[in-house]
């Protein structure tokens, strides 16, 4: 009980600053679609049988391209609920639009990286070719709203050298296609995924240019620009947001904490700086901070996951705030395990269907709208 109690406390805490709103505004931001990770079942299983441990990583165990099955699935539900004014509900879907080109890393014996949009790493998966078709079929029903996380959800200055290095670990993870094995102890906090995070000062000078890049490629992908952005790990600083906003980003999604990597000679660590909704930076642009969630993937099947997600919605709205839901991609993945999509398709709609019951007045947005609403709306009140 006490437990509860303060887990509440901090959920109202968080939403004291920032703009405020009568509105029921509720966002779901979904990171990671386009990354691959887990390649197969077939995978999956033969480093389970080598002894590596992940069955005990939920990236590792559910994490996969998304099929058009998947996708399927996951649009139905999202169709079957309707806001108050008759819009369904929608993810913004963020956006990895690119994956190593492990054929060509290899030929260059990892001397130098080489990478290729997502879409042509569906058409290599074969259970995934006509994938960016449904993704084109979501998107026009409203349903799905690509916005962007990254050029590659990877290291490439850390990732290239490691694997110059001989690092086994990742040597196995290359033969497989993959990025790392997470579930296996490692140098890196984040896995080798914090993409803009650096360790010297070439390094950090590389990172606009991932931005740069990224952000074209998912211009010609998607036939427009991004207007928001949320990093990998939640790893950046201020070199990428002048960077994000000379591109046309005005909105970067996250958490409450950002980290900074901070460099003191040979040692690392990361500065944090606290961000809350409606908080601008000296570009003027806003962020937008994640106050709920809903990952039963991630938080296990322990957790009342529902429950959870409704009770930081319902302290988001006492205090006039939206509800910007967290829930990543692995969430409803079944190409590994078929029962970790079925599972949590179906408490996502039920988790809809009790939003759309308990606040009939409830406002479904991508993140790139409420930020512009926010703009538009920028009188802060107090009740």
């Amino acid at each position: 009980m006490l437990f509860n109690i303060k887990k509440a406390i901090i959920s109202h805490l968080q939403n004291l600053p920032g703009w405020r709103t009568r509105k029921k505004i509720v966002v779901i931001e979904s990171d990671d679609w386009g990354s691959i990770r887990m390649p197969s079942r077939e995978v999956y299983n033969k480093l389970l049988s080598e002894g590596y441990n992940v069955d005990r990583d939920p990236f590792m165990k559910f994490d996969n391209l998304a099929t058009p099955s998947d996708l399927f699935r996951l649009f139905e539900v999202l169709n079957a609920v309707k806001d108050s004014r008759g819009r369904p509900a929608v993810m913004t879907a963020n956006t990895i639009v690119a994956n190593p080109d492990f054929e060509k890393i290899r030929e260059a014996e990892f001397r130098s990286y080489f990478y290729e949009p997502f879409t042509a790493t569906l058409k290599r998966y074969p259970e995934h070719g006509e994938s960016f078709k449904m993704w084109k079929q979501g998107m026009d029903a409203g349903v799905f709203h690509p916005q962007f996380h990254g050029r590659e959800h990877l290291n490439v200055n850390r990732w290239l050298l490691g694997l110059r290095q001989n690092d086994s670990m990742l040597r196995h993870a290359f033969e497989h296609n993959m990025i790392s094995i997470s579930s296996q102890p490692n140098d890196m906090r984040f896995d080798y995924m914090e993409a803009l995070d650096y360790y010297s000062p070439s390094e950090k000078e590389s990172k606009p240019q991932v931005i740069e890049e990224g952000l074209k490629l998912f211009n010609d992908i998607f036939g427009y620009g991004s207007t928001s952005f949320i990093a990998c790990c939640y790893v950046w600083d201020n070199e990428i947001e002048k960077t994000l906003h000379h591109h046309g980003v005005k909105y970067i999604q996250g958490v409450v904490q950002q980290l900074i990597p901070n460099m003191h000679g040979e040692r690392h660590s990361y500065k944090k700086s606290i961000h809350y909704t409606g908080q601008r930076n000296t570009l003027n642009q806003l962020y937008l901070a994640r106050n709920a969630y809903f990952e039963p993937a991630l938080l296990g099947p322990d957790t009342d996951h529902i429950g959870y997600c409704m009770q930081r919605m319902g302290a988001a709205f006492r205090m006039n705030k939206p509800a910007i839901i967290a829930s990543h991609r692995l969430n409803y993945i079944g190409s590994i395990h078929t029962e970790n999509r079925d599972n949590n398709l179906q408490m996502l709609s039920e988790l809809l269907k009790t939003i759309t019951t308990r606040w009939p007045d409830v406002e479904f947005m991508t993140s790139d709208e409420l930020g512009r609403y926010i703009q538009t709306n920028e009188v802060s009140y107090r009740t």
